[in-house]
């Protein structure tokens, strides 16, 4: 079997994987956030559809396949249906570049726990991609494009609003979330997600005075992770920054006019778009998928796919605690909170940073 052929195999059986396991995981973070924000708010949440309502995702997909797709009159039909898939598009092509475990071998060939990650020959490094933090980046800035169509193309005053302020918000938080990031590369001194991972193990074994704490780049740069985290509720339009879907004011913002399967694809790019920054957070602030090792064979390999998800889980039950605790924004406070309150810090975090690191080499 030639190169290409065990690449094209490695790489369809890769997306093929985490494809099931993404959409799944965003099927039942919905049915979490729902018996989450029932509890927070004393009521049950889904409980009729199967056993503890879990198949309450199943039955709201099929609501959504079944129901009639209505196209208002003169919306501006091809961008009209283009939106939703830009925006799906562009949070799904984010989880390519993402590393969710070690190298495993199967067959003789060494592969990544990632898709982009190229098999090679037994004993041979997996080659890896070192610009997967840019790629994610410029992924999900691309995504605020769908949202901007999907009000235009609306012909609604109400998307069209949505659509203002998801565009303005997403201009004045990326800046925060991107040089939010830079700290963490000044650290690792690479942009490969993988060797920023593997940067904070090799770090806990030079820093013994850190005891019996990782080397997570969370405890040198909390603040970076502060402004990371409220940067990133802003750039997925949750509570309290939703602003562009705000109810109360817009009836659902950007996606007013869509229903059936282009809502449910706005409604995924949303999830979709959670759990990445989930695991940015998890790889360049909480070790990635390294924690404590222990067992037979087989479950110390499934151990760092494991101790990765439970780290996204506590990033995602945190992304629901946060909605059912604070009350949203009004417009001007939260381009001001951008502004002038997480830039300055962003760009403090990074030049005391520069100096400790100037200053220590």
């Amino acid at each position: 079997m030639t190169d290409t052929t065990i690449f094209i195999i490695f790489a369809a059986i890769k997306i093929a994987l985490v494809a099931f396991l993404l959409l799944t995981g965003v099927a039942y973070m919905t049915w979490l956030e729902r018996k989450v924000i029932g509890r927070i708010q004393n009521r049950w949440g889904p409980t009729r559809v199967g056993p503890f309502g879990l198949l309450q995702p199943l039955a709201d997909g099929i609501k959504f396949i079944l129901k009639e797709d209505m196209v208002p009159d003169k919306v501006h039909k091809v961008l009209y249906i283009l939106a939703p898939m830009l925006a799906l598009t562009m949070s799904l092509i984010s989880i390519a570049v993402i590393p969710f475990g070690e190298t495993i071998n199967v067959a003789g060939t060494d592969t990544a726990l990632q898709i982009t990650g190229v098999a090679q020959a037994h004993g041979t490094p997996p080659l890896d991609i070192n610009i997967g933090l840019l790629i994610i980046l410029g992924a999900t800035s691309i995504g605020v494009y769908g949202i901007a169509l999907a009000g235009w193309s609306s012909n609604s005053k109400y998307a069209l609003l949505g659509s203002l302020r998801a565009s303005a918000q997403m201009i004045s938080y990326e800046l925060a979330l991107g040089l939010s990031l830079v700290g963490v590369l000044i650290l690792a001194g690479t942009l490969s997600l993988r060797g920023i991972v593997d940067q904070q193990i090799i770090g806990s074994t030079q820093h013994p005075w850190l005891g019996f704490l990782p080397h997570w780049y969370i405890f040198p740069q909390f603040v970076a992770f502060f402004v990371y985290l409220m940067a990133a509720y802003a750039e997925t339009n949750r509570i309290p920054f939703d602003l562009p879907e705000a109810e109360t004011e817009l009836v659902a913002g950007y996606h007013t006019e869509y229903s059936a399967m282009k809502f449910a694809m706005f409604f995924m790019a949303e999830y979709v778009n959670m759990i990445t920054v989930g695991c940015v957070a998890t790889l360049l602030f909480f070790g990635g998928w390294h924690g404590p090792s222990f067992g037979p064979p087989l479950v110390r390999a499934l151990l760092p796919v494991i101790w990765f998800s439970a780290k996204i889980f506590v990033f995602m039950f945190v992304y629901i605690w946060i909605r059912g605790t604070l009350p949203r924004f009004r417009y001007d406070q939260l381009m001001a909170f951008g502004w002038k309150f997480l830039l300055p810090i962003a760009i403090i975090n990074i030049v005391v940073t520069s100096l400790i690191v100037a200053l220590g080499a």
